[in-house]
């Protein structure tokens, strides 16, 4: 079937559910029926919290938990009310409510659409990645802030008065005023909850202890009847199914929700991802962040049109799903079955519920969300973050919940920006045992005299690269002892082609040129050679040199192997002995194996060649019958150490001999090149070869054929050793 169309793609729970297995149904029937005993009383207390009817909160628990079980990815996710999410609810709706009740309602259904609507559109353009937006140092801000504000609004329920003022700092500097209108039988039943709940979490921390302590001061007020006077309760519920409603208020309000319901939907989803991601890494599988932006969307739209209101992911609901083994969403469906059946069929004993009890079980229920621990941890571990976690805070509570995370917002992606402009940087070294690492952390690790290594922690782009220019010539101006080389990590920043960063580069190599230091870049040796031919900025010897990585750059770049004695720090003494004594024992060959006559003829020969300078001291000979060179058709060739005995190499060919026919003066020659190969497919230009190629004298065949005769090539092993290649001499074509 197309990807495009596919049932697994678009409903990932019905494609778990189709293939159920009974051995999964007793454990998901047990764990639907507590995710339900836990939720049916947040739900309530949740629409106590948005400022709509008690009916509501139950209707926002059953069609958004089944168009979740189909549309979502994640097998112990339930979805429902949230204490984040209502608080945010109130605090757009009210203010334009006005006190009418009806409008506050279809406002909160309107906003709840809306953010159904914002959740598809994201996901339709694949926007799950957003579920990082939100840096944890908000996060951390703002439910800590959301939590202190639902507690404050709460206290009115818990002691039995009404708030006149909206702010929380009004609200708190006005609590003395409110001490003479507490109401002592709404403090007993919240004092009766409050108990309830510590005791049962104590003797039982598995059982439903929301649920029993809403029963058991319903019962105490059912009992006492008319002698408790003036204490509020949820009152009569209609039972019925919910019917549609058409929005009565003017249409301009929409406008005031757009921004909102945006808001709603990032916070919804990124609270709804934190839970599925944890519960699915501890479970064993992954999640679509894209499938479930479109499942809390679909079931947002749900919950609208049921006459709910917002809904995301609840954590602790998904915890007593996990707890009791729930394996699948056959868990939501059984809740959502529960919770209807409730809702619709045993909802008489609900009206005597006090809402002093939801009260204190949203109260216990916020005091979870808080974390002013870990927000104080921050201080020492990443002080940056301590700013932003508490700025969000204050804010919140200072400001109101939505400016509150709109300037959060907006100061993370300020951090952002400072963080890229102004990176950190690092300088490297080298240690003894010849690893790259940064200097200033361990005092093994040595700069290398006259190269300077610099690695910016940060993409390049329009915006940093001059800065990044700047930095580069105050440190190269800096340095005790002149650079000859500057060697840049590409990795790291080098990340996608900017023109503005090509400009910049390219102005950069022209000063160092003046000055006489060579621009090296490290890494991104195919990226950086196609970016800077298309800048227009010349590679190579005359130009910028670019290589794999910083070892090639280190082993390939002239002035890292000068071989002034000041200028090689990092060649051990036993090194150097160990060099001296195989050139030694080279020399001792060469003057036992080559007569002199033919000694003279190799000097001579070689003065003809197309090398501008004689080839440096070889670290190792390379002897060839000149037969295999310039007649047989496939030759075996042979590789003789300096004691003339052959050498059998393994791995990769690193010269491979090439039979190129000339024309010199009428007459065809032979011209044996030896084409040289190095590691990670970097080739090495000599003076008056071709790029990778060393040039050796033309051989006559006529003189081959007469007299077969040994011919020493010394092919300037040196840099290839210090390259850690293995050499094979392989067949020519």
């Amino acid at each position: 079937m197309n990807k495009r169309f596919s049932l697994g793609r678009w409903m990932p729970g019905l494609m778990t559910l189709l293939g159920y297995q009974r051995a999964w149904l007793m454990t998901d029937v047990r764990a639907g029926v507590s995710v339900a005993a836990v939720g049916l009383p947040v739900a309530i207390a949740y629409a106590e919290l948005t400022g709509v009817g008690a009916e509501a909160g139950l209707y926002s628990s059953i069609l958004p938990m089944i168009a979740y079980a189909i549309f979502g990815s994640s097998r112990q996710l339930i979805v429902g009310p949230d204490a984040a999410t209502c608080a945010v609810i109130a605090a757009v709706v009210t203010p334009l409510a006005m006190g009418d009740p009806t409008r506050h309602w279809q406002l909160v259904m309107t906003m709840t659409a809306m953010t159904g609507v914002w959740c598809l559109i994201a996901s339709r353009l694949r926007l799950g990645v957003l579920a990082d937006f939100l840096s944890s140092p908000i996060l951390m801000g703002l439910l800590n802030g959301v939590a202190i504000t639902i507690i404050v609004g709460q206290l009115s329920s818990v002691f039995g008065f009404t708030y006149h003022e909206q702010g929380l700092v009004e609200r708190v500097l006005a609590a003395p005023n409110y001490v003479s209108e507490v109401n002592f039988f709404t403090l007993g039943f919240s004092l009766l909850t409050l108990v309830v709940m510590l005791v049962g979490k104590r003797i039982r921390p598995q059982w439903p202890t929301s649920l029993l302590a809403l029963a058991a001061t319903a019962t105490v007020l059912w009992a006492l009847g008319p002698r408790v006077q003036d204490v509020a309760v949820i009152g009569s519920l209609s039972g019925s199914f919910p019917d549609f409603q058409i929005p009565e208020f003017p249409p301009g309000l929409i406008r005031d929700l757009v921004l909102p319901a945006l808001n709603l939907a990032m916070i919804s989803f990124v609270s709804l991802m934190l839970t599925a991601r944890s519960f699915a890494a501890r479970n064993g599988y992954d999640i679509d962040a894209d499938a479930e932006f479109r499942a809390l969307g679909i079931a947002n739209i749900a919950s609208a049109v049921s006459q709910g209101f917002a809904v995301s992911g609840a954590s602790s609901r998904t915890a007593v799903n996990d707890a009791n083994g729930g394996k699948t969403q056959m868990v939501s469906l059984v809740a959502a079955l529960a919770t209807a059946v409730v809702t619709f069929y045993l909802y008489s004993p609900l009206q005597y519920i006090p809402t002093a009890a939801l009260g204190v079980v949203l109260i216990l229920a916020s005091l979870s969300m808080t974390d002013f621990k870990s927000i104080w941890a921050l201080r020492q571990s990443d002080s940056s973050a301590f700013w932003l976690a508490l700025i969000t805070f204050l804010s919140v509570l200072l400001i109101g919940v939505i400016p509150g995370i709109a300037l959060a917002v907006l100061l993370g992606l300020f951090q952002f920006l400072r963080n890229v402009m102004r990176p950190t940087e690092q300088l490297m070294g080298m240690n003894e045992e010849g690893v790259v690492h940064t200097l200033g952390h361990n005092e093994d690790v040595k700069a290398i005299t006259g190269v300077l290594i610099y690695r910016f922690n940060s993409p390049l782009t329009y915006f940093n690269a001059a800065y990044f220019k700047r930095r580069v010539l105050l440190l190269l101006a800096s340095e005790k002892q002149p650079a000859k080389c500057l060697i840049i990590d590409a990795v790291s920043c080098f990340t996608h082609q900017d023109i503005s960063v090509m400009t910049m580069v390219g102005e950069l190599h022209k000063e160092l040129k003046r000055t006489g230091i060579h621009m090296v870049m490290a890494g991104r040796r195919g990226q950086m050679t196609l970016w800077l031919k298309q800048a227009g900025i010349r590679i190579g010897e005359e130009g910028i040199l670019v290589y794999p990585d910083v070892y090639q750059a280190l082993r390939m770049t002239s002035c890292y192997w000068d071989e002034e004695a000041d200028t090689i720090t990092l060649e051990s003494e036993a090194n150097d002995i160990a060099e001296d004594e195989r050139l030694k024992a080279l020399a001792e060959f060469e003057r036992s194996v080559l007569p002199a006559d033919q000694e003279a003829k190799f000097a001579e020969a070689e003065a003809d060649t197309q090398l501008s300078e004689p080839i440096a001291e070889a670290a190792s000979a390379i002897l060839l019958q000149p037969e295999q060179l310039a007649c047989a058709e496939s030759p075996q060739a042979t590789l003789l150490n300096a004691h003339g005995v052959p050498i059998k190499v393994d791995g990769s060919p690193l010269f491979d001999l090439k039979r190129v026919t000339l024309q010199l003066d009428s007459q065809t020659a032979t011209d044996a090149t030896l084409s040289l190969h190095l590691e990670a497919d970097v080739a090495q230009a000599t003076s008056g070869a071709s790029q990778g190629d060393l040039k050796f004298p033309a051989l006559d065949p006529r003189i081959v054929e007469a007299q077969p005769s040994i011919i020493l090539l010394e092919a300037h092993l040196d840099d290839a050793i210090h390259t850690g290649a293995h050499f094979e001499l392989g067949d020519r074509t």
